[in-house]
Formats: structure tokens, C-alpha cells, sequence
């Protein structure tokens, strides 16, 4: 099943594992495993550049684990941006200010408590500020990016940078759009329901120990 807009890089390599057996000689060894990381880092640089061009303008989707971009013009509109750093930018006027702050209270106490950062774009694409997120976020592995967009149906979308995936079974993002950004909710609810819904959602989330069952439930 896929909820279009979600997106979850799975090309941004977790880990990489080099094997010992070589029959090559040491200094060949090293040279191919200098080659190989700066390969994989140009790798995962354009990987997550492509991903975020797809993912803040309009969309990537989750089916079956397997991210892939949809066939959309990417969108790039600093102008968008507030002047001052905001960790929730709401180009779409879903919240009031007294939601935004409080989302914005509990984005900085997930920040200090777990060391992932959330961010949160609410917009109506293709009004959005799109790829120009990336740098004003300072977007990493460590970094969960929350779209909330209405365009296709699931008002909740994500990017999930590669840290969090080691920690965060990706079947929470999936069940988390499921419950919470499906048309019927948000149409009766509001978009500003589903938003802090997702948001506390996650901070349980990323605040459970790392284990087999952690995020098994959407609370």
C-alpha cells in the first residue's frame, strides 16, 4: 500500500560492509576503500539532493518499504522561507499561532531529549518553498522532515534521514499516515488535528527505548 508524499530514502546507506578477503595486495586494498567511501559519500550527497528535490516540493512515496520519487516538477522558493529560523514553517495556514508554538515547544524538547531533529512544513503544493528547506534546515541523517500536504489524499509525508531508520522501524511511518493522514481524519478533523496528532506521535515514538517492539504502536 503506498501513501503518496511519504518518502524514505532507503538508498541513504545505514551501513557498509567490506570484506576482509582480498586477494589483492594491502596498499590496493586501502586505495579501492578510499575509492569506494568517497564513491558512496557523492553517492548519498546526490541521493538525498534528489530525494529532498522530490520529497519538500510535492512527494515521494513508502510501498512496501521501497522509496521512489513521483513523476513531478521540483520547486524551489526561498522567498517562501521565514526570515528568522523556524523548526515549523506553515506556508499553507493550517495552524494558529498557539499551535505553532507549541508544536515548536515540543520539536525542541524531542531535539534535546533524543538528539533527532523534527521539522515541520505544512503546505499546499506547489505552494511551498520545496528544496530550499534542505539548507535553510541544515537537512541530515538525523533529521526527520514532516510535510504536511493535502495534494494527494495522506496529508502526512515524510523524509526520514538514515540515522533514525537505524533506530525507527520504517512500518511507523506507514501506520502513522495510515491513522492520522487519511482523507476521512483530517477532512473531519482539520489539517491542524492531524499535524500536532503526528507530531506527538512521533515524540513517543522517538522517545521509547531502541528495541524489537519500539514504535509497534501509533499513540
Amino acid at each position: 500500500m503506498a501513501f503518496l508524499l511519504q518518502l524514505h530514502p532507503p538508498f541513504l546507506a545505514k551501513h557498509t560492509r567490506v570484506s576482509s578477503r582480498l586477494s589483492s595486495p594491502s596498499n590496493s586494498s586501502t586505495h579501492n576503500s578510499v575509492d569506494f567511501s568517497n564513491s558512496l559519500a557523492e553517492f548519498r550527497s546526490k541521493s538525498l539532493k534528489f530525494a529532498l528535490s522530490g520529497a519538500l516540493s510535492l512527494a515521494l512515496s513508502i510501498s512496501s518499504g521501497v522509496g521512489f520519487a513521483e513523476g513531478k516538477v521540483g520547486v524551489n522558493k526561498p522567498e517562501l522561507l521565514p526570515q528568522e529560523f523556524r523548526t515549523v514553517i506553515d506556508a499553507a495556514g493550517f495552524l494558529s499561532d498557539g499551535q505553532e508554538k507549541r508544536l515548536a515547544l515540543e520539536i525542541a524538547d524531542i531535539e534535546k531529549d533524543t538528539g533527532f531533529k523534527l521539522r515541520v512544513l505544512a503546505q499546499n503544493y506547489p505552494d511551498t518553498p520545496g528544496l530550499a528547506i534542505k539548507d535553510y534546515w541544515q537537512v541530515d541523517d538525523r533529521t526527520i522532515v514532516f510535510v504536511a500536504d493535502p495534494t494527494f489524499g495522506n496529508i502526512i509525508n515524510f523524509n526520514v534521514g538514515a540515522s533514525v531508520d537505524l533506530d525507527i522501524p520504517r512500518s511507523f511511518w506507514s501506520r502513522l499516515a495510515g491513522k492520522y493522514g487519511n482523507i476521512f481524519y483530517w477532512k473531519e478533523k482539520g489539517e491542524d488535528a492531524s499535524i500536532e496528532a503526528a507530531v506527538m506521535a512521533i515524540s513517543n515514538c522517538l522517545r521509547e527505548p531502541v528495541g524489537r517492539n519500539n514504535c509497534s504502536e501509533v499513540k
